[in-house]
């Protein structure tokens, strides 16, 4: 059972048979207590981000109606009718929490998913989701979630209004959840809407720019003393900037000797880019953000550190970290994860929820860049990314990796004597947008 609360009228008026819409046009303002509610809950999660982080991030000014406000005019500019939910887990039920485009919230309390039922399934859908046997089931947990996370709202309210981009303010526990794996028994979430995981939406950026002929500034590297070699990172960082046209003396690349913290901090003074990229190992671990790290050439660049880096000369427009790994139900390395572009003062950040080996990184990555160009948000490139690597349009067979009609050669270590797919979503699932998708 679950419980609708966004205000008597608007209750009163869908008990009568009246669409959401309807409702919403007799009462357009939101109950005095409901406003306070979610204000309340936007500043409780953004402490939680202030605690961690050890400073105060940004003021919570929004509240319903001016979030409602904001997502149509972020859904007229972009295109794409954009909705924020909030998924928290509580002791005595799974609180949700649905605005839409200039419509009242709506709430919704499942006790039947209250948090020691909801966690355990979230967690084992991840475990299933990640690991790399590929006959362990996932279906049965994430049609679950599904059912508690969606499907409350989607017939009523999501179809209805054209809804195409979903925001997930999440939760303590579920902030590491592959959302685009979930799947109603048809389909996967990714398939329907575009998607992206925000601290709170007070908390990031609401302007739009689209990116074109971006400045980049592409690092990795492909070995590291002591560490696991990343082969696929010159062919990663050459697909980067074919695909985005990027070239001197607007880009620039630092690969392995180069990408150093000195190089980094001195390319980022010298010149302004709109999008950073780093191919190499990034860990969130529990603890402080000194604990968490991207692994430069000769030293760890680590979370506490990102934000004294000269990121914003403008606002860094997207953060790129190909090979995360991020420990899962601690609640410190999942404020890490989600609050990484916060931390950088970067608009958008793409990173990865576990480690997806070199070659099933290099089909998204490349593909990713690849459809950038060619769509309005950031959020629909990675979108389009995914499905056609769960559609089977992307795989890797002998020596080179196809993006539809488009080649890529693979390493000596790399290459198969046989056809691979990524079709199961531990390889396309792992990447999220965290932030704006936009």
């Amino acid at each position: 059972m679950f419980l609708l609360q966004w205000g008597a009228i608007a209750s009163l008026s869908l008990a009568f048979g009246m669409t959401s819409a309807q409702a919403a046009t007799i009462a357009p303002r939101v109950p005095q207590s409901l406003s306070r509610a979610v204000l309340n809950m936007e500043t409780r999660i953004k402490k939680e981000y202030d605690d961690y982080f050890g400073r105060d991030l940004a003021d919570v000014t929004q509240d319903p109606v001016a979030i409602a406000r904001s997502l149509d005019q972020i859904s007229r500019a972009t295109g794409q009718k954009t909705a924020v939910l909030w998924v928290i887990p509580r002791a005595q039920d799974l609180h949700l929490v649905l605005i839409t485009p200039n419509q009242p919230p709506i709430v919704v309390d499942l006790e039947e998913a209250r948090q020691e039922i909801f966690l355990p399934v979230a967690q084992s859908f991840q475990w299933a989701v990640s690991h790399p046997l590929k006959n362990i089931d996932y279906f049965t947990s994430s049609q679950q979630l599904y059912r508690w996370i969606i499907e409350p709202f989607e017939q009523t309210y999501l179809k209805p209004q054209g809804i195409e981009v979903l925001l997930f303010c999440l939760g303590s526990g579920v902030r590491t959840l592959p959302l685009a794996a979930l799947h109603d028994g048809q389909q996967f979430l990714i398939e329907k809407y575009s998607l992206s995981r925000i601290p709170a939406f007070n908390l990031i950026d609401h302007d739009y720019r689209r990116l074109q002929r971006p400045r980049v500034l592409a690092m990795g590297a492909s070995t590291f003393p002591g560490l696991t070699p990343l082969p696929a990172v010159p062919v990663e960082l050459r697909a980067l900037q074919q695909f985005l046209n990027a070239a001197a003396p607007t880009s620039r690349e630092l690969f392995n000797q180069q990408f150093t913290l000195g190089n980094l901090e001195q390319t980022l003074r010298r010149q302004s880019f709109d999008i950073v990229h780093f191919a190499t190992h990034a860990e969130f671990r529990p603890g402080a953000p000194s604990n968490s790290y991207i692994q430069l050439w000769d030293q760890r660049l680590t979370l506490s550190q990102m934000s004294r880096l000269n990121w914003r000369s403008p606002t860094l427009e997207l953060l790129v970290l190909s090979a995360c790994r991020t420990a899962v139900g601690d609640r410190n390395a999942e404020l890490g994860f989600a609050g990484v572009a916060l931390q950088a003062g970067v608009k958008s950040a793409v990173a990865s929820l576990w480690y997806v080996d070199d070659v099933g990184t290099l089909a998204l990555m490349s593909e990713f860049y690849r459809q950038l160009p060619r769509r309005s948000t950031k959020g629909e490139a990675l979108r389009q990314a995914q499905i056609r690597l769960l559609r089977g349009e992307v795989r890797a067979n002998g020596d080179h990796l196809w993006l539809g009609d488009t080649q890529l050669p693979l390493p000596t270590t790399l290459q198969l004597n046989h056809s691979l797919d990524f079709r199961h979503p531990r390889y396309w699932s792992a990447f999220t947008l965290i932030s704006s998708p936009w």
